[in-house]
C-alpha cells in the first residue's frame, strides 16, 4: 500500500434547468467522493482543475479547498461534495489535483483523472 494515496471519483450532471444553451451556457454538477486509501492522514489544502470546453476553450481554477472545506482524512475516511462548472459547449472535460499536506509534513497531489461533461445525448 502506497503510504500517500487518494481515490477520487467523479459522477457529471446536466442541470437542463439552469442552462441556456440558445446563449451559450451549459450548467454540470459534479459529485466527487475523494477517498484516503494510503496509511496516512492528510488535509486538502487546495484545488487545481483544468476545464476544457468543446471548442479547446480552456479555463484553469486555482483555489483553497473545495466548497469553503479543507477535509482532513484518516486512512479509511472519506469526503463527499458537489460542486459545479458552466461551459460554452454541450460537451467538455475536466480534470486537475488537490495539493494535500500530510500529517508528517509531506506534500503531494491527489490526481483527478479526466472526466466528461456532456449533456445527455451528445455522445455516443
Amino acid at each position: 500500500m502506497d503510504k500517500y494515496n487518494f481515490d477520487v471519483n467523479v459522477q457529471t450532471e446536466y442541470l437542463a434547468a439552469q442552462s441556456e444553451p440558445e446563449n451559450n451556457r451549459y450548467v454540470f454538477a459534479y459529485h466527487i467522493t475523494i477517498d484516503n486509501i494510503g496509511e496516512e492522514p492528510a488535509q486538502l489544502l487546495t484545488r487545481h482543475w483544468i476545464i476544457t470546453d468543446g471548442d479547446e476553450g480552456v479555463e484553469e481554477v486555482r483555489g483553497d479547498g473545495v466548497v469553503g472545506q479543507q477535509p482532513h482524512l484518516k486512512p479509511g475516511e472519506q469526503h463527499r461534495y458537489t460542486s459545479g462548472a458552466i461551459l460554452k459547449t454541450p460537451v467538455g472535460t475536466m480534470s486537475g489535483s488537490y495539493q494535500m499536506r500530510a500529517d508528517d509534513g509531506t506534500e503531494f497531489d491527489a490526481k483527478v483523472p479526466v472526466f466528461r461533461l456532456a449533456i445527455p445525448g451528445q455522445l455516443h
